[in-house]
This record gives structure tokens, sequence and C-alpha cells, in this order.
């Protein structure tokens, strides 16, 4: 079976979706279909995230938080881990402080 996609999918989000042998529990095409559902709902909540934090004044922690509560909810359509995965993503395309992230390297003064 050739594999002529050109999307590259990161092994953070190849992780959700292997079992403890290292395969994936399902389909390619499916996987596929999940990671642009995780990276496309990422990319939507930035403006979102963004006005929460600016309107509302919550922290940081707060909103990401709430919206990883709202993505794991039951009927949302995302797994529990599915939820994560897109919530550290945000963490990420927002520059915000997050567990799932590698915090950046100190700069030097």
């Amino acid at each position: 079976m050739s594999d002529d996609s050109q999307i590259h999918i990161p092994p953070s989000f190849e992780a959700v979706h292997r079992d403890a042998r290292g395969r994936l529990t399902l389909p390619r095409d499916d996987f596929r279909a999940r990671y642009e559902l995780c990276e496309d709902m990422a990319q939507m909540l930035v403006e979102p995230c963004q006005a929460r934090l600016h309107d509302q004044g919550l922290s940081e922690d707060l909103v990401l938080e709430r919206t990883e509560a709202g993505l794991a909810a039951d009927g949302s359509g995302f797994s529990a881990a599915e939820a994560t995965w897109v919530v550290t993503r945000l963490a990420e395309l927002l520059g915000w402080p997050h567990a799932g992230l590698t915090p950046p390297p100190p700069r030097p003064h």
C-alpha cells in the first residue's frame, strides 16, 4: 500500500493513537483524519483563547484548563487524549507555558 500523504504527523500525536506495541489503534486514513481535525481545532482556538485571556482577564492556565475540559467532555467528538494533545498544541501556538511542552532554554544576558 502506497503512502502518498504530504502531511507530517508529529510523534506526539502518533503516541495518542498507538498501542503499547507501537501499532496504530485505528486505520491509517482515520488516523490522518483525526490528526487533521485536532490540528485544525488547535489552530481555530488560538484567537478565542487570546480573547478570553484579554477580555475576561483569565489566566493562561485557566483558559487552557477550561478548553481541555470542553474538548474532553462527552459528546465533543474528541477523546481525552486528543483533548490533551489539542491543548498542548494550542499552548505551543500561543507561546504559553504548559506542562506538556518543554520550556524554552534560558536566554543569555
